[in-house]
């Protein structure tokens, strides 16, 4: 007979979250130090003080699994992304972007582009991680040489990517919103357009006055960037076709993983074809450690040196050790705890809309898995949105700006550190010019405090599937 499971107080529950955040906090914040060891060292506390309250070792090494398993597809499809970005890469497609942006985009107007373009893309194909690994690195790459601050280039890109996020019917962790409260999809996606498009006018405004006071275009170093690519990469419109191809799986409903191997089986085609000197060898070598540039522009060089699996292991190490913490912090009981409490002592709407925002934002620090930070909060709040005669979709709302908006912002987390990985720019500088995450949860929480745009279960129009 298996040992009953020991029963947590609110307080013994907040103490030890706080513990926890503190230590990480000393470690990252004021000494500095990569993510990975404050949280092990977390971990350990957890553990022993887990078996000093009487949790036996099954149900501890148990909690362990709990976290990982609801990473394994995203770090999957992480080891994909990494091997086509060292692909598009030594096969020109990268860098064929690269030269037509820089002939398309303005200086004073590319902060603004790039939110819109990278939206667009993201609304069509519903991956946030797909736009920032493709588009995003090419945009990267053109801001450098325009003189624009790399932090407002990232925001700008992760802004349009997390919009398509929010925008698309084949998002996952919109799906996921939806489904985790029965809301109808498209009801919950024109539901979520009364935060996200007042965040993104706010958004398109701020990087169009940072676009106009930011980079100095010197068209020397972008003649002669152009000019490196172009004698050391196939620059041809041919080069899109893998680009197209991600379209063409997403408006077939294609799941992402298929989508990645399909892309990465094409590209491998074509630059077996196109590329000289390239051959299977070579292939396996950049999907394995990613491609080096060599073109002897030590700018250059140092932006197209990157991808491949050896590449996303460190991303991947974070996410790995941020997942397990999380699987204690859920299998110990210590978030239900708070959370069973919390629900219980709201009264009015808008305080049930903030609660749920915080609780996403806090699901996403301690735990750093979004589609937890959609699902715990979703199922903890969903009978009181109920018993308030709150419609589902303003549940799912509420979880998306808290949850598929801030997830990006947290360093440790399995959004956050991919978009560093990706993008080479440490979350803590992106931060503060993500604004399309920023400014989403701020007219949500608006829209509770007056109560526009709220739904309610008596609502004439359809909010929900039976």
């Amino acid at each position: 007979m298996k040992n009953k499971k020991p029963e947590l107080t609110l307080t013994e529950s907040i103490i030890i979250l706080i513990g926890i955040l503190a230590l990480m906090a000393v470690g990252i914040i004021g000494l500095h130090i990569s993510p990975e060891v404050p949280i092990l060292f977390g971990i350990m506390v957890l553990i022993f003080w887990a078996k000093w309250r009487g949790f036996s070792w099954d149900h501890i090494n148990e909690s362990f699994i709990v976290g990982i398993k609801s990473g394994i597809l995203p770090l999957f499809i992480f080891l994909l992304i990494g091997s086509l970005i060292g692909l598009w890469i030594a096969t020109g497609i990268i860098p064929t972007l690269m030269v037509y942006g820089f002939h398309l985009i303005n200086v004073n107007w590319f902060l603004p582009s790039v939110f819109v373009i990278c939206g667009a893309m993201g609304a069509v194909i519903g991956s946030a991680f797909t736009v920032c690994s493709t588009l995003g690195i090419a945009f990267m790459g053109i801001g450098l040489t325009l003189g624009v601050d790399p932090a407002m280039t990232a925001g700008a890109i992760l802004s349009g990517a997390v919009f398509g996020d929010k925008a698309s019917p084949l998002s996952v962790s919109t799906n996921v919103a939806a489904s985790v409260v029965h809301a109808n999809l498209i009801d919950h996606i024109k539901n979520l357009m009364w935060s996200t498009i007042p965040a993104s006018i706010v958004a398109f405004i701020m990087y169009t006055f940072l676009g106009r006071h930011t980079g100095h275009a010197n068209f020397a170093s972008v003649n002669q960037t152009i000019s490196v690519l172009q004698h050391h990469f196939i620059i041809s419109p041919v080069a899109l076709i893998p680009v197209f191809l991600l379209f063409i799986c997403a408006w077939i409903k294609i799941p992402t993983i298929p989508t990645l191997f399909i892309n990465l089986l094409v590209s491998g085609i074509m630059g077996l074809l196109r590329m000289p000197g390239l051959n299977l060898i070579k292939i396996n070598n950049v999907i394995q450690n990613g491609f080096v540039s060599q073109t002897g522009d030590k700018r250059v060089d140092m932006l197209l040196t990157r991808g491949g699996i050896a590449g996303m292991m460190g991303t991947v190490a974070l996410i790995f050790v941020a997942l397990s913490i999380g699987g204690l912090l859920i299998n110990l009981g210590i978030i239900k705890a708070i959370m069973v409490p919390l629900t219980s002592h709201l009264r009015s709407t808008a305080s049930l809309i903030i609660s749920v925002i915080i609780t996403c934002l806090g699901v996403n620090f301690f735990i750093g898995e979004q589609f937890l930070s959609l699902i715990l909060p979703g199922e903890s709040f969903a009978k009181a949105f109920k018993e308030h005669n709150l419609a589902p979709v303003a549940l799912s709302r509420a979880l998306e700006d808290g949850g598929t908006a801030l997830t990006y912002l947290i360093p440790w987390g399995v959004a956050g550190s991919f978009v560093t990985a990706t993008l080479g720019v440490p979350t803590i500088a992106y931060l503060p010019f993500v604004f399309l995450s920023l400014f989403s949860p701020v007219f949500s929480i608006l829209s509770a405090v007056t109560g526009f745009q709220i739904k309610h279960i008596h609502t004439p129009e359809k909010t929900t599937t039976k």
